[in-house]
C-alpha cells in the first residue's frame, strides 16, 4: 500500500495518520506485505513519523517520485511523464499546472512543504491534457496552489488565460474548470477567456479567506477589503451568470467578534454561489504560529456554523431561482433511485448536485444530458431530462 498524505491543516493531518495506522494494522494481520507513505505529511514530519510509526517500511517527501518508483522495483521513465492512470471516475480528472507557492500567507504551511512556485511548461500540460481527452475524460479540472500565478516564472507574465484557451481547444466537447484563483494580481484577461470559450465553465474558485482589513494585513493576503469588493464586481460584470466559489477562515488569531461580524455580513450581502468555511488551524512553521491562538474553539465552531447557516439560505434562494430552467449536466454516477449529476457551476465532491430520477430514464455515467429543473433544496437540484419531456434545449 502506498499512501499519499496531506499535511496542510490539523484535520487533514489527523486523517492521514489514521489512514496510515489502519494500513499498518492490516500489515500486522498479514493482509499487506508493505506500507509506504509519501506526500506532504511525510515531507513535514518524516523523522517524527519514523519514530512514532516504525511499522511503515519507508517515508518519502513530495519530490521523491523517482526514488519511490525505484524502491518499488519499477523503472522511472521520463518518456512516460504525462501518461496517467487516473484515480477519479474516468470522465473527469485533475490537471496540475504548477507546484509550490510564492505567496507568504501567514496561516499557510504549503510554501514550507512544497517550496516556491514552479510552473510546468505549457507543452507538457497540453500533452497530458490530450492524453486525458483521448482516454475519455470529459471534464478537466485545472489546479495548482495558485493557478492565476501560472507562467510568471517561465514566461515573465501570467499566462493562465492563454493556457485555458488551448485546453478548451483540446477538450472542445467537454468542460474546463478552474480552481484556486488567488485574488491578488488576478489577471483580468482570464475573464475574457472564460467568457469567450463556451466550454470553459463559468465558475471561478477564488479563496478570499476574510474581508476585515486588519486580518487581511495580518494574513499577508496583499488585497484590501475595498479591492476585494471591486474584483468581485468586475468578475460578475464581465461574466454574466458566473458561479463564484470562495472559502474563508474563522478564528484567526485575534479575530474579534466585530471583525467576525464584518465577515458574516460580507457573506450575507455578497451572496456567493458556493462557499467553504474552515476553522483556523495553528500550524507550526507559519508566520501566524508566532501569534497567540486566542480564539476559543467553541466560539470558532459557532462562527463557522453561523456562516454556513447563512450560506444555506443563500444557496436555497439561488436554487429556487433555477426552477424551470434548462441546464446541461454531466452524469457522475447512479445512487439508489437517482442519477447524480453536476452543472458547470459545480465541482466534484465539494459543490451542489443535480438528482435525476432513475425510474424511466436511461442515462450513462460520464455523458452530458440536457435537463429541466423541477424542484430544489438548499444544496441539491432535482431534474428531468428534456428528451423525456419532449423538449429541446434552446
Amino acid at each position: 500500500m502506498v499512501i499519499n498524505t496531506c499535511g496542510f491543516i490539523g484535520d487533514a493531518k489527523q486523517e492521514s495518520v489514521e489512514t496510515i495506522l489502519g494500513y499498518v494494522q492490516a500489515k500486522s494481520e498479514g493482509k499487506l506485505k508493505h506500507v509506504y507513505v509519501m506526500g506532504c505529511l511525510s515531507e513535514r514530519y518524516r523523522e517524527q513519523l519514523r519514530n512514532d510509526i516504525p511499522e511503515v517500511d519507508a517515508f518519502y517527501g513530495v519530490n521523491e517520485l523517482k526514488t519511490i518508483v525505484g524502491d518499488l522495483g519499477a523503472h522511472y521513465n521520463k518518456r512516460l511523464l504525462g501518461e496517467r492512470m487516473i484515480s477519479t471516475p474516468s470522465h473527469y480528472a485533475y490537471l496540475k499546472i504548477a507546484e509550490g507557492c510564492d505567496r507568504k500567507c501567514s496561516f499557510c504551511a504549503i510554501p514550507g512543504i512544497r517550496g516556491g512556485h514552479v510552473s510546468r511548461s505549457s507543452a507538457d500540460i497540453l500533452k497530458e491534457a490530450q492524453g486525458l481527452v483521448d482516454n475519455g475524460v470529459k471534464e478537466i479540472i485545472v489546479i495548482s496552489q495558485d493557478t492565476t500565478y501560472y507562467g510568471l516564472d517561465l514566461y515573465g507574465k501570467r499566462t493562465i488565460a492563454g493556457l485555458l484557451g488551448e485546453l478548451a481547444k483540446i477538450n472542445e466537447n467537454g468542460w474546463i474548470r478552474l480552481h484556486y484563483a488567488y485574488p491578488h494580481g488576478f489577471p483580468r484577461e482570464l475573464l475574457s477567456a472564460i467568457r469567450e470559450h463556451k466550454n470553459i465553465c463559468k465558475y471561478i474558485d477564488i479563496p478570499l479567506q476574510h474581508i476585515n482589513n486588519r486580518i487581511l494585513r495580518s494574513m499577508k493576503r496583499g488585497l484590501s477589503s475595498e479591492k476585494t469588493l471591486k474584483l468581485i464586481e468586475t468578475i460578475r460584470k464581465e461574466i454574466p451568470g458566473v458561479i463564484l466559489r470562495s472559502s474563508f477562515i474563522v478564528g484567526y488569531p485575534g479575530e474579534t467578534d466585530q471583525e467576525y461580524r464584518e465577515l458574516l455580513e460580507f457573506v450575507r450581502v455578497t451572496g456567493f454561489d458556493r462557499l467553504g468555511v474552515f476553522a483556523y488551524s495553528h500550524e507550526e512553521g507559519t508566520p501566524a504560529f508566532k501569534l497567540r491562538d486566542d480564539v476559543n474553539r467553541k466560539i470558532i465552531q459557532e462562527r463557522l456554523e453561523e456562516i454556513m447557516e447563512v450560506q444555506e439560505g443563500i444557496s436555497l434562494n439561488k436554487n429556487l431561482g433555477r426552477l424551470g430552467s434548462k441546464l446541461r449536466v454531466l452524469i457522475d454516477r447512479r445512487e439508489g433511485d437517482y442519477y447524480i449529476a453536476r452543472t458547470e457551476g459545480d465541482s466534484p465532491e465539494i459543490d451542489n448536485e443535480v438528482l435525476i430520477p432513475a425510474d424511466g430514464n436511461k442515462l450513462k455515467r460520464g455523458t452530458f444530458s440536457d435537463v429541466i429543473i423541477t424542484s430544489a433544496e438548499s444544496f441539491d437540484l432535482y431534474a428531468e431530462p428534456l428528451k423525456k419531456l419532449g423538449l429541446r434545449r434552446k
